[in-house]
């Protein structure tokens, strides 16, 4: 299980001593947040962000993707796991075969699709229906330059998260494994991205394979 230490409220001097401590994955919800963060990382750490990069940091982005932003995003992130669209899909395909690889300090090479469990209307991500992601996972069938490897969720806020967030978790588990037993996309999925403070212990029950924590690591500093 990968913990991704989400910094979209802290600093760098922060983010400099998750590196120390040994944290190798860095979430971030904001593309020209996550960009200005790294710029100032590898005037510092010129080795983060290199293909020999000692700290292997990957950078994740879990917000919203806006299509004009993929560009960049496609430059700073390892991983993306908020794909809910064939628009977006379709545009970091084109903006991954447009860039060469030697041009990029960080190539996106991983992506998860975003499934509103909740069916909140103020949230993103697909609807919960298996036709729905496994139309969108054929799509990414057919693109090499980027590969899908799960599904990302977020459970509502609660005060007893046992009782809302347990079913959501289970909810995508099941969509994922719906999806492999459809072959619905040309690798199996393996990737289950859903937790966060209020509520990993009960994602990890749930098989959670990417836990993305924020508050609970900065709340003493």
């Amino acid at each position: 299980m990968a913990l991704i230490a989400v910094t979209k409220y802290v600093g760098v001097e922060q983010i400099q001593a998750l590196i120390d401590l040994g944290v190798t994955n860095i979430g971030e919800s904001r593309v020209q947040d996550a960009e200005d963060k790294f710029k100032t990382l590898l005037a510092a750490n010129p080795q983060v962000g290199s293909r020999h990069d000692p700290y292997r940091i990957n950078w994740h982005m879990i917000g919203h993707l806006q299509t004009n932003k993929a560009g960049k995003a496609a430059q700073i992130f390892h991983t993306v796991h908020s794909i809910d669209s064939v628009r977006i899909v379709e545009t970091l395909n084109t903006e991954l075969n447009r860039t060469g690889a030697s041009a990029m300090p960080v190539l996106l090479h991983q992506v998860l699709l975003e499934v509103n469990v909740q069916q909140d209307h103020k949230k993103h991500g697909l609807e919960p229906k298996i036709a729905d992601i496994v139309a969108l996972l054929k799509l990414c069938s057919e693109y090499d330059r980027m590969t899908v490897v799960g599904l990302m969720c977020m459970a509502p806020h609660a005060q007893q998260p046992e009782l809302t967030s347990r079913r959501v978790f289970r909810q995508l588990r099941d969509l994922l494994q719906e999806a492999n037993e459809r072959r619905a996309y040309r690798l199996p999925l393996t990737e289950l991205s859903m937790g966060m403070t209020q509520d990993y212990a009960i994602a990890v029950e749930e098989g959670s394979t990417m836990v993305r924590v924020g508050s609970g690591l900065f709340r003493n500093g």
